[in-house]
């Protein structure tokens, strides 16, 4: 056995760990149900709810997999009569993903359409238009050539609807993806489940992470401890975060090599572990050996923000109060002048004009880089700043969209409410943190649902 499969001996969570069962038919129907009497306010004869496919075996939303737990892509018709059946046109992009898991529930028929092209199966044929004619034939056949539709999807939507017009001239279609939206604000019982083992999850293969670094370790080692120890326990995936290692706590990327040395500061950006269809997020930090009083600085201060955020949370607390709580402790330390999102510098931002700001040219020694033959050039993020210019946002299932934490959100928390507080600070070649917690919004306060690895820096010994 090579050093690789030895590093994970002996690791054991430090927690009893129990994932949550699926969501349950019954709630997927209850979401159907309040589609339709949304429908029928409105007065459509039928919703249409797009996904399209994308990358990896992925999709371009969320909303079919919450809506039947389809979790290819497709076009699902639901009639807002509940005597028609409802019907998923799918298959027709080059994915070889098929159930399980994933069977559509509640959904009566199931088309293939086919992902034809001549160059890939030697046959013409447009798989876009192929199934959007053959969504526009089912509703003629119900009937509806002449109806009203909601529609629901993304912007890789608008080809699929534009040819069902062309099929159906006298249809009308009208955007009802704020009905969706609306669905996914607060996570019933059954959803917060999930994303709580989503979030346990995480912090089981932080514990891997930690259990495997030390000095002489590649961060593709620690990535991969992490993947295997969330991924073995019930992940869908290992590839919804990032690592970054380097002197300054300012790197965030996929692994390339990088070996622990003392000095180094690891930055775990968890972006999304996902389980069921349902993804949490968390950040975290680890410094490897003595590090500069000002990197000190900088991890303290992103701890404390996200504490003083943290004992606010509470249903009825405006998100505006979360950001300016967090806030308060980068200007207290001279990091910032004060906590507005539209004023506050961030590592992405353009020019103040909207113009593209050029990224610093300058070498930046990198011995691991230049072991396979390349160089750093450039210098990464560009401007000094939290990653982004608020503290957060909210966390749920994949590719739907969310709200951010920031200083003109002044909308008020609700018990089910599940969100992701992380505070970051990158200073180009100085020094960098990225630190944050999951919580869910209860009835007298908040749950942390990351509470199984701390929120403070995680100390290697040089």
């Amino acid at each position: 056995m090579t050093r690789f499969e030895k590093l994970l001996d002996g690791f054991e969570p430090d927690f009893d760990f129990k994932p949550a069962p699926p969501i349950p038919e019954g709630e997927f129907a209850l979401r159907v149900e309040q589609l339709r009497r949304a429908a029928m306010v409105d007065g459509h004869d039928a919703l249409l709810i797009h996904a399209d496919g994308a990358v990896k075996y992925s999709t371009s939303n969320g909303f079919l997999r919450y809506v039947c737990d389809w979790a290819r892509e497709g076009i699902l018709i639901i009639p807002t009569d509940a005597d028609l059946e409802m019907q998923l046109f799918s298959f027709f992009t080059e994915s070889v993903v098929m159930p399980p898991a994933g069977e559509p529930i509640g959904v009566d028929t199931i088309w293939q359409i086919s992902p034809v092209d001549l160059e890939y199966s030697g046959r013409r044929g447009n798989p876009t238009r192929m199934t959007a004619e053959a969504v526009a034939k089912a509703l003629r056949g119900l009937g509806y050539a002449d109806g009203s539709f909601g529609v629901i999807g993304d912007t890789t939507s608008k080809k699929y609807w534009d040819i069902v017009l062309e099929e159906l001239p006298k249809a009308q279609i009208h955007d009802e993806k704020h009905v969706i939206v609306a669905m996914n604000r607060l996570r019933s019982v059954n959803e917060q489940a999930q994303i709580r083992t989503a979030a346990q999850l995480i912090d089981i293969g932080y514990q891997a992470a930690c259990h495997v670094a030390k000095p002489g370790v590649t961060d593709y080692e620690i990535y991969a401890a992490f993947t295997f120890a969330q991924m073995a326990r019930g992940g869908a995936s290992g590839d919804g975060y990032q690592i970054g290692v380097n002197q300054w706590g300012t790197a965030c990327g996929k692994p390339y090599g990088h070996t622990l040395r003392a000095g180094d500061l690891v930055n775990l950006y968890i972006s999304s572990v996902s389980y069921h269809g349902y993804s949490a997020q968390t950040a975290r930090m680890m410094a490897v050996g003595e590090i500069t009083p000002e990197q000190e600085m900088t991890l303290e201060m992103c701890t404390e923000a996200v504490r003083r955020a943290e004992v606010l949370i509470r249903p009825g607390v405006q998100f505006s109060e979360l950001h300016k709580a967090a806030f308060a402790s980068y200007i207290e330390r001279g990091y910032l002048d004060d906590d507005t999102t539209a004023r506050m510098p961030w590592n992405w931002a353009a020019m103040d004009d909207g113009s593209p700001r050029r990224i610093p040219e300058r070498y930046v020694p990198d011995k691991d880089y230049e072991a396979e033959g390349r160089q750093l050039n450039h210098v990464y993020p560009a401007l000094a700043g939290p990653h982004n210019p608020n503290l957060g946002h909210s966390v749920g299932t994949s590719g739907s969209p969310k709200f951010n934490v920031t200083s003109h959100n002044t909308e008020r928390a609700d018990p089910g409410m599940v969100f992701v507080l992380h505070a970051q600070w990158l200073d180009p070649l100085k020094s960098g943190a990225n630190i944050g917690d999951c919580y869910l919004v209860t009835e007298t306060g908040y749950e942390n649902l990351s509470c199984h690895t701390p929120l403070e820096t995680f100390r290697i010994p040089a």
